[in-house]
């Protein structure tokens, strides 16, 4: 198994480990393994159009006592942050969001650095916390990383965000 299906597979238990109510992902080719994952499990899996759709699906279970996580692309933040603070977190309510990271090493779309370089400042400066993995992480660590932020949204009450950079010299399959 490859390194990046090894950690799309520690993403997957993470994720289903946490028992969420429903999990909304934007599609990507980028994380379908993590998406594939989780629509097999038996957690209710759905696609939506837009990452802000996203935030108003998931970002309500809350409010009927419930948790769910959002998966999607760092540069999806661009559309999702207005719902993000005024709803999210101005109402305090716990989500998680496991997005892979575009712009980096491997990337192939020049136009994508734009947004989503800033993304980790952009958003730590609303007060969402930020954690980061990339290929230094072991899949162990990719797996408790976002169990832990999935506990942390809990406890904090306001949604927390996981950054996953897939790129990795010796995985053919990873890309960003």
């Amino acid at each position: 198994m490859s390194n990046t299906a090894q950690r799309h597979e520690q993403v997957v238990e993470a994720v289903t480990g946490l028992g969420p109510d429903a999990v909304a992902y934007v599609p990507s080719n980028s994380i379908a393994g993590i998406i594939d994952g989780l629509r097999d499990s038996e957690i209710e899996t759905f696609p939506v159009s837009r990452e802000e759709e996203a935030v108003g699906i998931i970002g309500a279970l809350p409010l009927a006592g419930k948790f769910g996580v959002i998966v999607m692309q760092d540069n999806g933040f661009g559309n999702a942050l207005t719902a993000l603070t005024t709803f999210a977190l101005a109402y305090h309510l716990p989500l998680l969001i496991v997005a892979n990271t575009r712009g980096g090493l491997g990337e192939y779309n020049s136009m994508i650095h734009a947004i989503s370089a800033p993304v980790p400042e952009m958003l730590n400066s609303t007060g969402i916390p930020v954690f980061r993995l990339d290929r230094r992480n072991t899949p162990q660590d990719w797996r408790a990383t976002v169990a832990e932020a999935g506990n942390h949204a809990r406890m904090t009450f306001r949604p927390v965000v996981v950054l996953m950079e897939f790129f990795d010299f010796n995985d053919k399959e990873a890309r960003a």
